[in-house]
C-alpha cells in the first residue's frame, strides 16, 4: 500500500494560505468544515462582492467569520484596488492584516474590479515593502489562451521582483512546471502555494475532450495544465524546499453554478485539504510520479504547515496536532447547512480519502 510509513502519522496542524469562504448562507455553510481538513488556519481571500478593499471591511469579515468557528485562525487579505493607498497598507499593518492580493482584472470569480496596470499599484508595493506585508498574485494574464496564462504572467513576476527586492510576493495557485522553475530560481521573498487539486487533475479532467466534456466540478482558475506540469508540482510539494506549501484555493460555489455550458470557476476541497494531499501523493506514488521514499513526514509537515507559517509569520498558537489514518472514508457526496438550501459538492466527491483525527 502506497504510503503505508504514514498510517498513523502525527503532524502539526495543517495551515491553508488561500481560502474563499465568501459571505452570507454560503460562508455559514462552509467555515464549518474548515477544521474537518485538518487545518486551523486560514489566509482569506478578498473577492466578494464588493470586494474587500478597507481595513474596516477585512477586520469587519475577520470578526463574522471568529464568530462562526473560534477555534480557527483567519488571516485577512485587502483587494488591489484603484482605491489602496500607502495609507491603506500602513492601516492595515497596525491592523494586523497581512497582505494584499491581485486580481488580473476579469480572469476569475469576481475579478472585475481587478488589476489592469500594475505600474499604476507601484507606490502601493513601495509601501508594502516598507511594512513588510505580502503581495499576493493570481499569476494570469487575461485575453490570451487559458493553457498560456500563467506562463505569460511570469515576466511580471520577475519584473516585480527585481523593482522591489524585499516585498514579500507569493504566487498563487502554481499550475505549470514553468511557474515552480521560476519561483524556485527568484530570491528567498518570492514564494508559491499549490492547490490540493491540482496536484491530481490534468486538462482532461475539465477539459475531457476525448470524452465529450469532462468534470465541470474540476473547473478551476487557473485551469488544470499537463501531466508533466502536474507532476512539476507533485515534485515542488514533496521536496521540502520551503519556497512551496499549501494554499488550497478551496473555492465554493452552489451546485448549480458547477453545471451548465459554462460552469463557475472553482473547486471545493475545504472539508478534505490535507486528506487530499495525502491522496494525491499516494496516487503519485502508484502511478510513478513519485516514489514512497520521495515523501518523508518532515517534507509533508513543511508543506502542509510549517513553511506557509514561517513564511506568514503565523506560528500555531493552539499548537494543535492532527493524526492520519488509511481507512476506508468515503468523502461525501454534497455540503449543506441545515435549514439552508444552499449545497456544494466537494472535489473527488464518493470516492475514499484518508481519515483525520485531532489529538
Amino acid at each position: 500500500m502506497a504510503l503505508a510509513k504514514l498510517d498513523g502519522c502525527e503532524l502539526s496542524a495543517s495551515a491553508d494560505f488561500h481560502v474563499h469562504l465568501r459571505d452570507s448562507a454560503m460562508m455559514e455553510t462552509v467555515v464549518p468544515t474548515i477544521r474537518r481538513g485538518g487545518v486551523n488556519t486560514v489566509y482569506v481571500m478578498p473577492n466578494l462582492v464588493p470586494p474587500v478593499t478597507t481595513v474596516e471591511a477585512a477586520t469587519d469579515y475577520r470578526d463574522r467569520l471568529q464568530a462562526l468557528e473560534p477555534r480557527v485562525t483567519f488571516l485577512m487579505s485587502l483587494y488591489l484596488h484603484s482605491s489602496v493607498t500607502p495609507d491603506t497598507i500602513r492601516e492595515a499593518k497596525k491592523a494586523g492584516v497581512p497582505g494584499v492580493k491581485s486580481y488580473p482584472a476579469g480572469v476569475t470569480t469576481n475579478s472585475d474590479s481587478g488589476v489592469v496596470d500594475y505600474a499604476a499599484f507601484y507606490p502601493v508595493f513601495s509601501a508594502m515593502q516598507d511594512e513588510d506585508m505580502i503581495l499576493n498574485l493570481h499569476g494570469e494574464v487575461p485575453d490570451v489562451d487559458v493553457h498560456r496564462a500563467e506562463q505569460s504572467f511570469l515576466p511580471v513576476l520577475v519584473e516585480l521582483h527585481e523593482r522591489f527586492p524585499r516585498l514579500r510576493i507569493v504566487l498563487e495557485h502554481c499550475t505549470s512546471a514553468a511557474a515552480i522553475e521560476t519561483v524556485a530560481s527568484l530570491g528567498p521573498s518570492v514564494v508559491a502555494t499549490i492547490t490540493a487539486h491540482h496536484l491530481s487533475i490534468v486538462v482532461d479532467d475539465w477539459n475531457g475532450e476525448d470524452r465529450g466534456g469532462g468534470d465541470p466540478f474540476c473547473f478551476c482558475k487557473p485551469v488544470a495544465k499537463t501531466p508533466a506540469d502536474r507532476d512539476a508540482l507533485l515534485r515542488a510539494a514533496a521536496s521540502g524546499n520551503p519556497k512551496f506549501f499549501l494554499g488550497t484555493d478551496s473555492a465554493p460555489h452552489p451546485a448549480q453554478a458547477k453545471k451548465g455550458d459554462k460552469p463557475a470557476a472553482g473547486v471545493f476541497t475545504q472539508p478534505y485539504a490535507t486528506q487530499l494531499v495525502l491522496d494525491a501523493f499516494e496516487m503519485a506514488c502508484e502511478t510513478g510520479a513519485l516514489k514512497e521514499g520521495d515523501i518523508t513526514r518532515e517534507a509533508l509537515e513543511g508543506f502542509l504547515s510549517k513553511f506557509g507559517r514561517a513564511f506568514y509569520r503565523a506560528p500555531d498558537a493552539r499548537n494543535e496536532r492532527i493524526v492520519l489514518k488509511r481507512g476506508d472514508e468515503r468523502i461525501v457526496d454534497v455540503i449543506r447547512k441545515d435549514g439552508s438550501d444552499v449545497e456544494v459538492v466537494p472535489f473527488r466527491r464518493g470516492r475514499s480519502t484518508w481519515t483525520l483525527t485531532w489529538t
